[in-house]
């Protein structure tokens, strides 16, 4: 029982610690685990090598701090959103490499290219819309029946192709209509108009 109150020996390196060097086992009749906390990492280390797998090594981190497994920086806790389902009360990734993550996921998931070959296609455009050629181009532009990504334009331009409804007829009757020479439908029967060619 003197063991119990004062350390625990750990089998595999043969040392005495104290209780905290243990990690909780409500299993064990002790409620501690048979192996301190240093052996069960090398042990669970060896058992993923023999598997092909790496393993991080695990950096110290100071109190109030988190380390960011995508970017590998270690900030303090402001750098979080706070998450209540996770054990330290915070989200796995900040808030800049989540909001990056998601950027990427969302361009991959809804236009099936990547952040960098979006960058690509402004360069191409010289950064420009290439409607107005006067805006900056900050908005994929893609069909909507095919899903095919066609160019990047500024706002304006992107939401007025699609409040014609991404037809090149409406677009052409726009570009007449803008040149002063607006077309009228001619009645044949009733709810029937010709169209002017």
């Amino acid at each position: 029982m003197s063991e119990l109150a004062d350390g625990k020996d750990c089998p595999r390196c043969s040392r005495n610690l104290s209780r905290a060097a243990f990690a909780k086992n409500k299993a064990m009749r002790d409620g501690l685990q048979a192996y301190c906390r240093e052996c069960s990492a090398e042990y669970y280390r060896q058992r993923q090598e023999v598997r092909g797998k790496i393993v991080r090594v695990k950096v110290p981190v100071p109190r109030g701090h988190k380390r960011c497994p995508q970017c590998g920086e270690i900030k303090a806790h402001a750098e979080w959103e706070l998450n209540a389902t996770t054990p330290d009360g915070y989200a796995s990734y900040r808030k800049v490499c989540r909001a990056d993550r998601n950027q990427q996921s969302y361009f991959k998931r809804k236009y099936g290219i990547t952040i960098a070959e979006r960058d690509q296609m402004i360069a191409s455009q010289m950064g420009l819309c290439v409607i107005c050629l006067n805006a900056p181009a900050v908005h994929v532009d893609h069909c909507h029946e095919t899903g095919r990504v066609r160019g990047v334009l500024c706002f304006n331009c992107n939401s007025a192709i699609g409040k014609l409804g991404d037809d090149p007829d409406a677009v052409r009757r726009a570009a007449a209509y803008l040149e002063g020479s607006p077309w009228k439908p001619t009645l044949v029967a009733p709810g029937v108009y010709r169209l002017p060619s």
